[in-house]
């Protein structure tokens, strides 16, 4: 008798809903956001929210994700919005056969529900805006092409295939037509939410002549013409700038202007400040500028870093011939990138050989560029939608971590993130395809900082990079062997036959990259580190994987504050001290709360702890306090001085060394921006961006206190440095990491 082979089907226990488990209590709030003149700018009162969030977190949720449109398509409820997504997931994923039984579908979307519930994660702010939209017949949610089946479809509405990604990666050829319909696409992806990168090398330099006689207008008048295109769209459609990311390689002709795009339209707004226009980001003189509206970024190989070491020549070449344009000292090229960088914070540096060393596709061809916030980075014409774990929410009372729940919170998220590849509309025929035959995704995390302060471990520690490294590990490990089961079940990725052996090349090298966490790392975080990417490593052996890619750290801006997190992404805290919105109006000065459950676990008495969190809140700083004991004050550096007499900050390198620790166990990169005191050299910046290939790193990008917006002409004349009102409301902007937040509403600039 023919013997058939048993279906794979992916079984899901619960861990967290069911009889005796945790309960959710809900309470009626009254969302209210006014500008900086006290004018409602939104309001929608007696919404349902979960007691245990903040009125931020939920002001976020009521007033960018919630459906105001139609009639009954207002919710009123947190767990309307999350029920609108999690029930959409719950179909597709019936619909596409991924669950053992219909119990277990049930058990998965209970799970997940609870996850986003008590914040122990969230998905990329598109799926929060879009998915499940068709359950109110609202139209226009997505792009114009989705697979099905196998098959490209199209559709007009997107009505019930939502944008659920949040990054994208587009190409662009050497062609007026090409350039133009990268404007519209780009144009697209922005509407929903999301945003895009491109690698524009292969547009030829205004040196270069046309096919029809005369000489080109150029690079870099193209990306004028792109960046006000961006400019013009708002992210979303209500209250997110356009996110975009210009990347470039150091051989193309215009590389020059390029690195110093940025440099030279700050000189023109300290020109028209000067001249009396405004100088808020927001006002007349940067609208007047080009280059505001995207993040820069060079790519620089390895032969190129060589030629700096070595302090030989490089040469840029033409598009059109392949001649030599330009020869430069290496060294001399290098220190353009360093000095423009010191002066405005752009362009950062992405290193493009070991980012296509860690490729597990190169068969398919090379990684050319990024999203806008640099963590995603695959084949052009891609898309990746993205989730993020809050860390401190599996730190258990008593200070261990919840290693069972964490995997399994991998697991559920990592399985709608992949559910939502194939629910979900994409802008172009290609993205579409060729997310459909790669499905790259991007689980990862927030809240590091806060959980090294939880743990009394000083961010710039071996041990805090132990436990972020093992951390990282195990996340990619589980995601990679769900990733293979669920191959087993689907069948791997279409793309995978062909770049097989490199992609367990890879799956190899992170399992190998286990022996190099530090010694100082808890047994049972190394342990299952080993054993969550042993096993993925095995099962992607025999099935194969469902996913190119499986893991990135992103800004986490705006879900940061949904999740409640004190610190974004793989950030440290930038300050002790921040502006809370009160439920009732009005706003508090009040201490990170990451401190005082540092300091109980530190074994300060209830007293001692009630005088140490008065002096930093009256103070702003903590490392004056003599109750403090002096071996603990490194527990509490940040990446900002804290208060007007604070002189402990985070040294730029340990941003280094931990983006280092975790960089081995991603499939993409890590959004991170390296801080520097306003008195750092060009010279620290060439050593950080050295240093970070050095230790391996896929980019990284800087950040001068005082380098930005206006900030040199305010010090010249005296003034005190100030960042840009939020554009939204008009409150203050706080930066924190990569991002610029506004703690009133909730607007971030640059975030995912």
């Amino acid at each position: 008798m023919k013997r058939t082979k048993a279906r794979y089907r992916l079984g899901f226990p619960r861990l967290f809903t069911g009889h005796g488990q945790e309960k959710i209590a809900y309470e009626k709030r009254h969302t209210r956001i006014t500008d900086a003149k006290g004018a409602v700018v939104f309001e929608q009162k007696n919404v349902e929210v979960p007691k245990s969030w903040s009125q931020l977190a939920g002001d976020i949720a009521v007033s960018k994700y919630f459906r105001r449109a139609g009639v009954p398509g207002k919710e009123t409820s947190i767990r309307q919005v999350v029920k609108r997504i999690t029930t959409t997931i719950h179909a597709q994923g019936q619909r596409e056969g991924y669950f053992a039984s219909a119990k277990d579908a049930e058990a998965f979307t209970e799970e997940l529900t609870h996850l986003l519930l008590t914040q122990r994660g969230a998905f990329n702010s598109p799926v929060w805006f879009n998915v499940g939209l068709d359950r109110y017949g609202i139209r226009g949610s997505g792009g114009n092409f989705y697979v099905d089946k196998g098959k490209l479809h199209t559709t007009k509405d997107a009505y019930s295939h939502p944008q659920a990604s949040a990054c994208f990666i587009q190409s662009v050829e050497d062609d007026l037509m090409s350039l133009f319909e990268l404007a519209k696409n780009e144009a697209k992806i922005f509407k929903y939410g999301s945003g895009t990168g491109t690698n524009f090398s292969r547009i030829r330099g205004a040196m270069e002549t046309l096919s029809g006689g005369g000489l080109s207008s150029g690079l870099m008048s193209f990306l004028e013409v792109l960046d006000r295109g961006a400019g013009a769209t708002k992210s979303g459609g209500t209250t997110r700038r356009a996110a975009k990311m210009v990347c470039l390689d150091m051989d193309h002709p215009e590389i020059e202007a390029f690195i110093e795009w940025k440099v030279r339209e700050e000189k023109k707004v300290a020109a028209l400040v000067a001249a009396g226009y405004d100088s808020d980001f927001n006002g007349e003189a940067y609208h007047t500028v080009s280059g505001q509206n995207s993040n820069n970024s060079v790519r620089l190989t390895d032969a190129f870093l060589r030629a700096v070491l070595d302090d030989k020549s490089w040469a840029t070449t033409l598009r059109t011939t392949g001649k030599v344009h330009k020869k430069y000292r290496a060294r001399e090229l290098f220190r353009k990138v360093a000095q423009a960088a010191w002066q405005c914070a752009d362009p950062g540096v992405q290193f493009h050989t070991t980012i296509n060393r860690w490729h597990t596709c190169p068969a398919s061809g090379a990684i050319r560029a990024s999203n806008p916030c640099s963590e995603y980075m695959f084949l052009d014409d891609s898309a990746c939608n993205l989730a993020s774990l809050n860390l401190v929410k599996f730190l258990r009372p008593d200070g261990s971590f919840a290693l069972e729940e964490f995997r399994h919170a991998c697991r559920v998220f990592f399985l709608a993130q992949e559910i939502l590849v194939g629910l979900s509309s994409y802008p172009t025929e290609k993205i579409a395809q060729h997310s459909h035959d790669y499905r790259p995704l991007g689980l990862g995390y927030a809240n590091l900082g806060s959980l090294l302060m939880l743990l009394g471990l000083p961010y710039d520690s071996d041990a805090a990079r132990a436990w972020c490294g093992a951390i990282t590990a195990i996340m990619q490990g589980e995601a990679y062997a769900l990733s293979a089961e669920m191959a087993a079940l689907q069948g791997p990725f279409a793309g995978f036959k062909r770049n097989r052996a490199p992609m367990l090349q890879v799956v190899a090298r992170h399992l190998a990259a286990v022996k190099k966490i530090p010694s100082s790392c808890p047994a049972d975080l190394r342990a299952a580190a080993q054993a969550s990417l042993s096993r993925a490593l095995a099962l992607g052996k025999k099935h194969g994987y469902r996913n190119a890619q499986a893991t990135v750290l992103a800004p986490t801006g705006t879900i940061g504050l949904l999740m409640d997190c004190d610190t974004t992404g793989i950030e440290p805290e930038y300050a002790l001290v921040k502006i809370k919105k009160l439920a009732g109006g009005g706003v508090l000065k009040i201490v990170n709360q990451s401190v005082p459950m540092a300091l109980e676990r530190l074994s300060y008495s209830e007293a001692e702890r009630q005088s140490i969190l008065q002096h930093l809140e009256d103070k702003l700083t903590i490392e004056d306090c003599l109750l403090l004991k002096p071996e603990h004050l490194a527990i509490f550096d940040c990446a900002s001085p804290c208060g007007p007499n604070g002189k402990r900050v985070l040294a730029p390198m340990s941003h280094v060394r931990m983006m280092a620790a975790a960089q081995p166990f991603l499939s993409g990169a890590i959004s991170k921006t390296v801080n520097l005191p306003e008195g750092s050299t060009v010279e620290e910046v060439e050593n950080i961006y050295l240093e970070s290939w050095k230790l391996g790193l896929k980019a990284v990008a800087v950040y001068r206190d005082g380098s930005k917006l206006s900030q040199p002409l305010q010090s010249a004349q005296g003034e005190e440095a100030i960042m840009p009102p939020c554009p939204h409301c008009g409150h203050k902007v706080e930066r924190d990491g990569s991002c610029f937040r506004c703690l009133n509403c909730g607007h971030t600039l640059g975030c995912a």
